[in-house]
């Protein structure tokens, strides 16, 4: 996973001039779908050194290259979105074209009510302009940055030249020590608060109304399989795709025929395993996708299942397994809780619940939740205008109420879960399968480096 050149060049000015006494300001997002991790990280004060030039010039150069890598983001993710854009009124374009052309040929074949037609998907159309208008502006936009790029190009031809055999070796030594700084530093990314939540990426358009897809929250990076779950209930077919490009395409894929049905969408991928809620019980499974076997199954006591008490949207989702930088959760709520939302940690391989805390938030009013660095975050409706509404801290058994807005494009959720290899929230939302980049804010003191 490469880092974004906000992270790396405010690590390249702690490299350069360090200050131990203070700590890092650190917000971590997840960032597109090819998977590139963007990391902004606020520096401390620093005294700059200027007895070498040439690093002021550097650092305006990383600086410049920054606001490039900046402007090409900005830049995918809008074409990226206005494409889609595009694909979808394709088809009404067609519809449009072949009109105009039979009316054409034969104008007495257009009576008015025909017409009426015909100037009702031409006003469709209409919102098609400005996104053909911006993608001017995006033209233009490429033709500066690939000029800036030349220029910077020349910049660092210029500085290899100036710069001698001694002082490219010093060079390379400090980009080792900026490299071991920056490894030391994704470490400790590891957890942080939840302060905002990205645009919505639309990957694809697939199955039913509800339904669950995930890759696996444990394993390497380097595994890039996508499963997929359409429907709430009683369903057993499980998709594999071997990667997030062949899932967006819908091809290269496998059939999981899982032994017993699952109930809701609240599935989770653990290490090669899939976690889910058997059919109208309350017991969940841990499926092996490798040997293609059940490892191990276990009653989640006490806990309401069939409808009992799921969130706000019903389908069965009473259960809802997920993992985060801490582990495996299960959110669920019984009737001594009153239908309170319930958090349970499970040991993965014996399913064991290990503890458990009451947050004392009606199940029946979240749309929906997910955990991140042992917080649980709740949703109040799978609706439009949904926002994070609630927080509940596992570390400290304490809670508070947020206002975290995020945009809910589809109008009806019915899975939401966090992924801390990716750090980004998948959802199905009406039967789109839909990416979420997350913002997390967390101080890391440097006075052990």
């Amino acid at each position: 996973m490469s880092l974004s050149l906000s992270l790396s060049l405010s690590v390249f000015r702690q490299a350069l001039y360090p200050s131990p006494e203070e700590g890092w300001q650190i917000y971590s997002s997840a960032q597109d779908a090819d998977g590139k991790c963007i990391c902004t990280v606020v520096a401390p004060a620093q005294n700059m050194c200027n007895r070498d030039p040439r690093s002021r010039q550097l650092r305006q150069l990383m600086e410049k290259v920054q606001n490039i890598s900046q402007s090409m983001e900005v830049l995918d993710l809008r074409t990226y979105r206005d494409l889609q854009y595009v694909r979808n009124t394709e088809s009404l374009m067609k519809v449009v074209d072949g009109k105009l052309k039979v009316a054409s040929e034969n104008p007495r074949s257009l009576n008015p009510k025909g017409f009426q037609e015909l100037k009702d998907k031409v006003t469709q159309l209409l919102p098609l302009l400005p996104v053909l208008e911006q993608y001017k502006t995006d033209a233009k936009m490429i033709l500066r940055l690939r000029e800036e790029v030349r220029n910077l190009s020349l910049v660092l031809m210029a500085i290899q030249e100036e710069m001698g055999a001694y002082d490219y070796e010093e060079l390379r030594q400090r980009v080792l020590l900026l490299e071991t700084r920056l490894h030391s530093c994704m470490q400790k990314l590891g957890c942080g608060k939840l302060t905002g939540v990205s645009n919505p990426i639309t990957v694809r358009a697939s199955g039913s109304r509800f339904g669950s897809w995930m890759t696996d929250t444990m394993i390497p990076s380097s595994d890039n399989r996508v499963w997929s779950m359409d429907g709430y209930f009683k369903g057993r077919r499980v998709l594999e795709y071997r990667t997030m490009n062949d899932f967006m395409k819908g091809q290269n894929f496998v059939q999981h025929l899982l032994p017993h049905p699952w109930a809701g969408t609240g599935h989770v991928v653990f290490n090669g395993s899939l976690y889910y809620n058997k059919y109208q019980s309350n017991i969940i499974i841990k499926y092996h996708f490798r040997s293609r076997s059940v490892l191990v199954q276990r009653s989640l006591s006490g806990a309401g299942y069939n409808n009992t008490f799921p969130y706000s949207w019903g389908g069965s989702s009473d259960i809802d397994l997920m993992a985060d930088e801490n582990g495996l959760w299960a959110v669920y709520t019984t009737i001594p809780n009153a239908g309170n939302i319930v958090i349970s940690r499970l040991e993965p391989q014996s399913l064991e619940v290990l503890q458990t805390w009451d947050t004392g938030f009606p199940k029946r009013s979240a749309g929906e939740s997910f955990m991140i660095c042992g917080t649980l975050y709740v949703t109040n409706s799978h609706l439009a205008g949904a926002k994070i509404y609630f927080a509940y801290y596992t570390n400290t058994s304490s809670y508070e109420y947020t206002d975290i807005p995020f945009h809910n494009q589809y109008s009806h959720i019915s899975m939401m879960d966090y992924n801390p290899r990716e750090r980004v929230l998948y959802t199905w939302n009406n039967g789109h399968q839909v990416l979420y980049n997350v913002t997390l804010f967390q101080v890391i003191k440097t006075s052990g480096d």
